[in-house]
């Protein structure tokens, strides 16, 4: 069988989105379509613009058969531990091909890349060690140090190294490299980005971004939304806004975020993950002057990206400590979490039922019995990681929930109260 596996987000699902679908399965010819998604925070360190559930079932309606969330402790992570996640998803389900856009759309180009970035050789570290201590980011240090890396051994492509900076070739990048480093049978394939970049903002009609959807929403700009958007997603985004439950945007969060910030101490930060060379005490300054962006605009320097910076904000919030994202990233996803399917995922996860290597969550209450039942499996989980990756998808959720507009869904927002969609139509 071939079972085509995408890492998507959906922050809302696009026609840039459904061209990649499509083209997927051109490539593929799957006898199974599985995504595995972020949940109710994304990669780029914000709140989805509508809830999990809503975006899954959609997904299921315009083409995929089953839909899986990534942990959120994988989801709000950088590019590496986000691609750790999604990939160990994928494995886990017997994915066997992966199909990915990037800007170049070359294979060839990110697997070489990938390749270094494994096996790490000694000249690249000194590089890349270099280039962080002149300031820069992390993704440009490292396109610096591949650079000087591979000048003067590979010529050709020395000269294509500038292509990798951007956003999705650096998703591609960390995808290759998940998948030599669990030595996984996954086939990568590439197809290149169609449409507008990804963090373009201007409305480009049909093909606009999902960074320019969201203005748009945020904007009341609902018409221009239709335009860009399958009709299955503008139907799903007028439900959720009449509901109250979005759009939730990042200066939703703002309310929380500068006094909660406030109260943290420089010490209390040593707890949580990332916070170093410094960004310990820039937070502390930072979170005393102005509004959100006048912190972010504060924080941000050189050397620390917007995205970082945002993705961090989230970290004390939801308890991610530097034990607990060294061991996920280190083991893995402990289980894998079921959003949505139809009936020819159905019938696939029936069919592999026996040979999953990881318990699946069905219903969030369930949990206790799903995992008595992984360990009398003998399944190679860790117990206390299953329960700490769990507790963070849970506190998400309700956190996320917080900012409904309707009271009413704000007190229903429990993902304990949630159920997998069964979507037999579609």
């Amino acid at each position: 069988m071939k079972i085509l596996g995408l890492v998507v987000e959906y922050n809302p699902f696009h026609n840039g989105h459904l061209f990649h679908l499509k083209e997927s399965k051109e490539i593929v010819n799957p006898d199974c379509t599985v995504a595995v998604m972020s949940g109710n925070f994304v990669q780029r360190g914000e709140p989805s613009i509508i809830e999990k559930f809503a975006r899954a079932r959609t997904a299921i309606m315009l083409g995929i058969d089953i839909v899986l969330e990534l942990p959120v402790v994988y989801s709000l992570q950088d590019a590496g531990g986000f691609a750790t996640g999604a990939i160990r998803t994928l494995e886990a389900l017997g994915v066997t091909d992966i199909v990915f856009g990037s800007e170049t759309g070359e294979l060839s180009l990110l697997n070489e890349v990938s390749k270094i970035l494994l096996a790490e050789p000694e000249e690249y570290r000194h590089r890349l060690h270099s280039h962080l201590k002149d300031g820069h980011s992390f993704p440009n240090a490292r396109k610096y140090a591949i650079r000087d890396y591979v000048s003067g051994k590979d010529r050709e492509l020395s000269f294509r190294v500038e292509e990798i900076g951007s956003s999705n070739n650096i998703l591609g990048l960390e995808y290759l490299r998940a998948i030599r480093e669990i030595d996984s049978k996954i086939r990568p394939h590439a197809i290149k980005r169609k449409g507008a970049a990804y963090s373009d903002d201007e409305n480009r009609g049909s093909f606009s971004s999902a960074t320019a959807i969201r203005k748009m929403l945020r904007l009341g700009d609902i018409e221009s939304v239709k335009n860009a958007v399958p009709g299955e997603m503008f139907k799903t985004l007028l439900k959720e806004i009449r509901a109250g439950r979005g759009p939730i945007l990042a200066c939703d969060m703002e309310s929380f975020f500068l006094p909660f910030l406030r109260l943290i101490s420089r010490n209390d930060y040593s707890d949580f993950y990332g916070f170093v060379e410094g960004l310990d005490a820039r937070f502390c300054e930072c979170s005393k002057r102005g509004d959100l962006q006048t912190f972010l605009d504060c924080v941000k320097t050189k050397r620390f990206t917007l995205s970082r910076i945002r993705r961090l904000m989230y970290y004390p919030a939801l308890k991610f400590t530097v034990d607990l994202i060294e061991r996920s990233n280190r083991l893995g996803p402990q289980y894998i979490r079921l959003l949505a399917f139809n009936e020819n995922g159905r019938e696939y996860l029936s069919e592999i039922k026996k040979s999953i290597g990881l318990p699946i969550i069905n219903t969030v209450s369930m949990w206790r019995k799903v995992l008595d039942e992984a360990k009398k499996k003998e399944m190679k989980i860790d117990e206390n990681l299953f329960k700490e990756q769990l507790e963070r998808d849970l506190l998400a959720v309700d956190f996320y929930s917080s900012f409904y507009s309707s009271p009413e869904n704000r007190s229903k927002g429990s993902d304990m109260l949630s159920r997998v969609i069964y979507e037999r139509d579609s």
